[in-house]
């Protein structure tokens, strides 16, 4: 029965969510229970496709990002894939109406991981920013809009901007990992050798004006999805914080974290300030 194939399906997308991150987990349950399953299969799929550059090192990872994408196009020809991530997701993709232009932008930040290590433009980090993030907060916004064409082009900007804040944040985070693992400069002009306090101000002000340009959205989201997208916006505003006030050194040695306890804080301060109205 094909249906009960589909329901493991979304169970598979969810358990990688959980598995795999804590804390959007936790901002997808806060969403409408309506809608959480559309969220956890695009958080299935971009996150196999991210596991495939970043993480199988000793796998042709070209080879399999291509068959990924393969199979994900012959899913959405025949409507099923035996590999339920991908089987969840194109029935979210037509459900929502994501347009392949997000896809295909996403799948191209994917490959650039395996050919390019340095970003050493703004146009080219933000042309990366844009495929590896960008179009996620929009295939999140078609879901939360329930693909209504007016209501995604009045949230578009700031869903992408809340995007790029998310992004930014890890890769600040991720510097050490990204340098020293993966040999990646994501930031122009920015390594371990130069990253430096003047350094660390500049991009932790640009990712505020993000943060501050996707508050706007977030007040206007339907109220399925609001709570949810706050949670997340909450969290990753304290790891900014817990950044801001790491020393340049230790950003470049170590990875930040915001502890599980800190992470149960938030939440409830999130509830509050949801429940009173304050969002």
């Amino acid at each position: 029965m094909k249906s009960l194939f589909d329901t493991v399906s979304f169970q598979c997308s969810k358990l990688v969510t959980k598995k795999y991150s804590t804390s959007f987990s936790l901002a997808v349950y806060m969403l409408s229970p309506s809608i959480r399953d559309a969220i956890y299969s695009v958080y299935g799929f971009v996150r196999f496709a991210d596991e495939i550059v970043d993480s199988f090192h000793d796998y042709d990872k070209e080879n399999l990002i291509n068959d990924f994408e393969k199979e994900y196009y012959k899913a959405m020809k025949l409507g099923i894939s035996l590999n339920p991530i991908l089987n969840s997701f194109q029935q979210t993709v037509k459900h929502y109406n994501i347009t392949d232009d997000l896809i295909q932008a996403f799948l191209k930040s994917m490959k650039l991981d395996l050919v390019k290590s340095t970003y050493n433009t703004q146009t080219e980090y933000e042309d990366y920013i844009y495929g590896s993030a960008d179009v996620v907060g929009l295939m999140c916004l078609k879901v939360f809009v329930k693909g209504n064409p007016q209501k995604y082009e009045q949230l578009k900007n700031e869903a992408m901007r809340l995007g790029s804040a998310f992004q930014k944040v890890n890769f600040l985070r991720d510097l050490k990992d990204d340098n020293l693992v993966l040999n990646r400069t994501y930031f122009p002009g920015v390594d371990l050798n130069s990253f430096d306090e003047d350094a660390k101000c500049s991009i932790i002000n640009e990712i505020e004006e993000d943060f501050r340009i996707a508050y706007q959205g977030i007040v206007r989201l339907p109220i399925e999805a609001q709570f949810g997208v706050y949670t997340a916006f909450v969290y990753y505003k304290k790891l900014l914080k817990k950044l801001k006030n790491t020393p340049c050194h230790q950003i470049g040695t170590s990875r930040i974290r915001v502890s599980n306890y800190t992470k149960a804080g938030l939440l409830a301060q999130s509830f509050v300030t949801y429940k009173l109205k304050l969002v």
